[in-house]
């Protein structure tokens, strides 16, 4: 697919943009006064693959402690680059806490809540003043929530005169575009450098995103920050999250992404992030991790033999994983096959790297294993999935090199 034109943008030592593979990113959702329990929920979220996180600026006491937050960050090996996300004061907290500022690696600020009436051009310029100060990259985040009130209202009353009214929704789609371009032309203006720049325009309907950023990439060239507003919770965040972002980066839209998911009462906030990386592995963007494909089942398969063994797998994977990328090259591509009955199972085991075939109902109680398109073995029993794992393991072990030892050839 073609990648849509972007600069490319440094956030720490993270590229963005410019055609650098699509970094995903998440947000605490912690007080930010707190630096310990800030700190242990960005590391968490590190841990399961967020590549930049955003953290809340939004009083005097979150400002002094995001320094003790990456200092906590950097003395446990934590390298993720850390966002303040800054509403309303951030003007006030960026001239008063220059330790903050010299410690945050991008500034986010939302051009609708910069402030009012005629301090609004004087506290948007002040920020952009200390990003440049402090040599750092912005965000300009547009929200439908929070957009500027003047300019929405401007726009919707010179529709209404127009001879061919637009529909509303359209209008304030139209408003959100113009809010973050002209921000980012502004902050231009005042001297932020074009690859300082990520611009976002966020709503929480699935249409609206997708003609918001088709619009925002035929307008311009800026890095931009993809995501849902506010996507829900459950299955309804997590399909409107994927439905949105996988018609835009199939179109080479996107160059950072982001699953605003509401977390059920104890989920793991590290669920947005798993979901941006299987939707940019699924879209074959990226690869984080070996994937299993899984029979679905059918009349074929009454027992749930295949799908016990299906679910050990994908957890023996997804527990080996960080051991594995530590140690093997480009494992993180490997395919792995899982399927129930003789219809597809030894076809689709054939094209994975690796692949079992399991009986189906009154099928032979044997398995086949594929490795690389060929019949290797054939395993029977009641320890098909340790023997399976095992068979995995070994093949990953021959087949990927040691990192270690590519490191040795370099060198020579």
């Amino acid at each position: 697919m073609k990648k849509h034109t972007t600069h490319k943008v440094m956030i720490g030592q993270m590229p963005m943009g410019g055609g650098a593979p699509v970094v995903v990113q998440s947000m605490t959702n912690t007080d930010t006064a707190d630096p310990i329990g800030t700190a242990a929920q960005v590391i968490a979220l590190a841990e399961a693959g967020s590549e930049i996180v955003r953290v809340t600026v939004n009083t005097e006491n979150a400002a002094k402690q995001v320094p003790a937050i990456c200092e906590i960050l950097e003395k446990r090996g934590c390298k993720v680059p850390i966002v303040g996300d800054f509403h309303y004061n951030g003007h006030t907290l960026l001239a008063k806490y220059p330790e903050m500022a010299k410690a945050l690696a991008k500034f986010r600020i939302n051009p609708g809540n910069v402030g009012f009436g005629q301090k609004r051009d004087k506290q948007f310029e002040q920020m952009v003043e200390a990003a440049i100060q402090y040599n750092k990259p912005v965000r300009i985040g547009v929200n439908w929530g929070s957009l500027d009130q003047d300019l929405a209202t401007g726009m919707m009353d010179a529709n209404s005169k127009s001879t061919t009214p637009k529909d509303a929704n359209e209008v304030l789609r139209e408003a959100l575009v113009l809010s973050a371009l002209t921000s980012a032309r502004k902050a231009e203006e005042i001297g932020l450098p074009v690859d300082k720049i990520v611009i976002s325009c966020k709503v929480s309907r699935v249409q609206d995103v997708v003609a918001v950023y088709r619009a925002l990439a035929e307008q311009s060239h800026y890095a931009l920050h993809v995501g849902l507003t506010e996507a829900g919770i459950g299955e309804k965040g997590i399909i409107a999250t994927t439905a949105a972002l996988s018609i835009l980066l199939q179109e080479g839209i996107g160059d950072t992404i982001r699953a605003s998911l509401t977390p059920r009462p104890g989920e793991s906030r590290t669920l947005e992030v798993e979901t941006c990386r299987q939707v940019l592995q699924s879209l074959g963007l990226r690869s984080f991790t070996p994937q299993v494909t899984a029979c679905p089942g059918c009349g074929r398969t009454t027992s749930t033999f295949f799908q016990d063994l299906a679910d050990k797998i994908q957890n023996y994977l997804k527990a080996q994983m960080p051991v594995w990328s530590k140690t093997y090259e480009g494992v993180e591509t490997m395919d792995v096959a899982v399927m129930g009955c003789i219809v597809n199972g030894p076809g689709e085991s054939k094209h994975a790297n690796i692949g079992i075939s399991l009986p189906g109902t009154g099928e032979s109680p044997a398995a086949p294993v594929f490795i690389d398109g060929e019949k290797a073995m054939t395993l029977r029993g009641t320890g098909i999935a340790e023997e399976f794992q095992t068979i995995v393991a070994e093949y990953v072990e021959r087949k990927y090199p040691k990192k270690q030892k590519a490191k040795k050839q370099k060198a020579v």
